[in-house]
């Protein structure tokens, strides 16, 4: 629903939900003008004014302009509707604001009954709206600009002829717009720093895998038009000044700086982040941008250079309350290629400085508070530079802030850094102290980022469901007992995300969650987008689906018990009419980087019907390997890894190849077979793969060969100990062994 306009929302439900909003403009109307009505800031025209009246007036016009060239491609039925548009247009001039509200009744409406289905408004159309009303009211404080101009001038003209009391009204009034035109500057400017505040946090969800737009020139825009408007009234205030003193216009002066102060420092940026989870010794890359550089530094030969350093949660709070604190002696970080000039791209219309080679040589670590480990001590790279405004002969200071950094050192610091970053990121507020968040959020808040940090890094469409939640909420609170309508009323701790390992395990639940993510994004990926895997479901609920159903019916669910592993559970019908679920061991990385899950699947012949009864070999038909069933290029013939379940009788075991008598260490470890074993989850057993030659059907098979074993004069074979002993890994591992058959 991101993309979509109001009305093709509107246009797709059922009319009678709208019955009572089409009175006074009919539906036939509302449907020849479509999302015409809703690109109109009627929402926003409150006023009747003269700058109103004008702005009512000219898009009622365009509206019958639009209404008749939709008329114009009709055939002849509806003949009511040319003599409806030509009352409507002699009530457009009568009454205007009558149509205003009219057409604001209509899209309140229409929102409302979008909201109750929806529960939400599509983010375009919000964003459309934000946009109206910034654009309405910067025509509005023009218009008022106009005035005082008209008002400069006309007295100026008649300066020396008008009377002394019409002379003081006329100050008086001029007076008055320049005040009122100096509050609605001051308002609109506060309507575009938060714009800008809502972007970053867009910009920050991002970093989780959020959708997000970030094209800055429609800030820039709106920045660049403030800054006209700025000095266009500058310049009639120093006109007043001279015509009436600045007494008329106390404290106007500091208000007008201060306005642009806070324009030109909100207009720096941070346009492409920096890793938040940077490694030291490891380069990367970051950009500011400077969105008022087009208006300040068009003319300049020479710009400023933009620093970056590195700065700790609490160095960054002092510098929000202070943004330009004596310098500390204390250095947070060493970073190496940490300057860069601003560059100023005319046909572009940017004004950025690109750091190519950040370099963090070393990190200087925080006392941290209580429990708190390395991987949530936050920081945050500081971009800081001077710029000048020579018309005024100020200078402004400017800073900005990287999003939340958390540093490591090594490789197994990452999965917890990520954990402190994506919580961040998730949970932070668009205005805060830094980098304060919350330590308690609601489940379906924990939920929306779960689901977001899947969907982003699978690059899937499939999301997580509700079923897929219950089972999430279970596991994180331990608790098998609530019902899912229980977890929506629950909050979850930071503790409980990634602090506290889960029962009876060594992992946290970030932890866990995060080596799901990872498998499936690298070998699940295309059976979790064809809606093959149920992955988030406990062993108790699997037990329940599947006992019902058909012999050799099965499912995928996640593990459990290991971090990143995936298991099958099948049902398995006894001799007696009993049945039990088999869930055999989990399938990690490594197990699916020889030999896919589609193929594994496959060679399993007790499975035969992905649940609900759908037989494996036509979902997983498209994900199976083709085998190659020829010689190669050099004349081998190929083999091919298949795997079993020990103690499976659906097919034969594996030919084991006779080998001299093992040595007594290899002894001490069991009878060792001709394949690569792993243990069944429930009960203990083996999955032995088995390396198998694929035949060649015009070959023919060689005659066995009998095993030639040393003998001693009586024909006794001799014992002899192997060319090379076992190795440590060899005796360590059991029955685990490989050989080719």
């Amino acid at each position: 629903m991101s993309k979509m306009t109001l009305w093709s929302i509107v246009s797709k439900m059922p009319p009678e939900c709208f019955n009572s909003l089409y009175v006074e403009f009919p539906l036939k109307l509302r449907q020849l003008l479509g999302e015409w009505l809703e690109n109109q800031p009627w929402e926003f025209l409150q006023g009747s004014d003269a700058f109103y009246t004008s702005t009512v007036g000219s898009i009622l016009t365009n509206m019958m302009k639009e209404l008749c060239g939709a008329l114009s491609g009709r055939g002849s039925e509806d003949e009511w509707i040319p003599q409806y548009v030509n009352m409507l247009e002699a009530l457009c001039r009568r009454n205007p604001l009558k149509m205003v509200e009219v057409f604001r009744s209509i899209l309140e409406g229409e929102k409302a009954v979008i909201l109750k289905q929806f529960h939400r408004l599509p983010p375009s159309f919000c964003q459309k709206q934000e946009e109206m009303k910034f654009n309405l009211a910067v025509q509005r404080l023009c218009y008022k600009l106009n005035q005082i101009h008209t008002m400069e001038e006309s007295m100026r003209q008649s300066k020396e002829n008008l009377p002394v009391h019409e002379g003081a009204l006329k100050g008086q009034q001029w007076t008055s717009q320049i005040m009122e035109a100096v509050t609605e500057l001051e308002n609109v400017q506060v309507q575009l720093v938060k714009r800008i505040s809502i972007w970053k946090r867009q910009q920050q969800l991002a970093g989780n895998g959020a959708p997000f737009d970030g094209d800055l020139h429609p800030l820039q825009d709106r920045c660049e038009s403030l800054f006209d408007v700025y000095l266009q009234l500058s310049q009639e205030l120093v006109k007043a000044d001279t015509e009436l003193g600045m007494e008329h216009f106390p404290g106007v002066l500091d208000r007008l700086n201060s306005s642009l102060s806070v324009l030109v420092k909100s207009s720096f940026l941070v346009e492409h982040q920096p890793p938040q989870v940077p490694k030291t010794q490891t380069k990367f890359q970051a950009n500011v941008r400077f969105l008022l550089g087009l208006k300040l530094f068009s003319n300049s030969a020479k710009l400023p250079l933009v620093k970056a350093t590195v700065v700790t949660e609490k160095q960054a709070r002092e510098l929000v309350r202070n943004p330009v604190p004596e310098r500390s002696s204390e250095n947070m970080g060493d970073i190496v290629n940490n300057m860069a000039s601003l560059e100023l791209n005319l046909t572009t219309r940017v004004c950025g400085a690109s750091f190519k080679n950040i370099l963090l040589k070393k990190i200087k670590r925080c006392e941290r508070k209580g429990s708190e480990s390395v991987t949530e001590e936050k920081c945050a790279i500081l971009f800081s530079t001077d710029v000048t405004l020579s018309a005024h002969n100020v200078t402004f200071h400017l800073q900005t802030f990287s999003l939340p950094l958390v540093v490591i050192v090594h490789g197994n610091q990452d999965n917890n850094a990520k954990a402190t970053v994506l919580w961040d990121n998730a949970f932070s507020e668009v205005e805060r102290i830094p980098f304060v968040v919350a330590d308690l959020v609601p489940w379906p808040r924990m939920c929306e980022m779960l689901n977001l940090r899947f969907v982003s890094e699978v690059q899937t469409s499939h999301g997580l469901t509700r079923d897929h939640f219950f089972f999430l909420a279970q596991k994180i609170f331990n608790d098998s007992t609530s019902t899912a309508e229980d977890f929506q009323e629950r909050c979850v701790s930071w503790a409980q995300f990634n602090k506290e390992l889960l029962p009876n395990r060594g992992f946290t639940f970030w932890q866990w969650f995060d080596g799901v993510v990872d498998l499936t994004k690298k070998y699940l990926k295309n059976y979790w987008s064809d809606k093959l895997i149920i992955g988030f479901i406990s062993k108790q609920y699997l037990q329940k689906l599947l006992l019902p159903q058909l012999d050799g019916t099965f499912l995928l669910r996640f593990s459990d018990s290991e971090i990143g592993g995936i298991t099958i559970a099948h049902i398995q019908k006894n001799v007696d009419g009993s049945a039990q679920v088999q869930n055999i061991q989990p399938f990690c990385a490594k197990d699916l980087a020889i030999r896919s899950l589609a193929d594994r699947i496959h060679d399993l012949k007790q499975l035969q019907y992905l649940y609900k009864e759908k037989p494996k070999d036509i979902a997983f038909k498209a994900h199976y390997t083709k085998e190659q069933s020829e010689k190669n290029s050099w004349g081998y013939v190929p083999t091919r890894i298949t795997i079993i379940v020990e103690g499976d009788q659906s097919q034969p075991p594996p030919i084991s190849i006779p080998a001299w008598p093992a040595s007594p260490q290899e002894s001490s470890q069991g009878t060792p077979t001709n394949s690569i074993h792993s243990s069944m989850y429930s009960p203990p057993t083996s999955v032995p793969i088995s390396f198998s030659p694929i035949q060649d059907p015009n070959l023919t098979p060689p005659a066995p060969m009998r095993p030639s074993f040393p003998t001693d004069q009586s024909g006794s074979p001799v014992s002899r100990a192997p060319a090379w002993p076992a190795c440590p890994q060899e005796s360590s591992q059991g029955t685990t062994n490989s050989t080719i058959q």
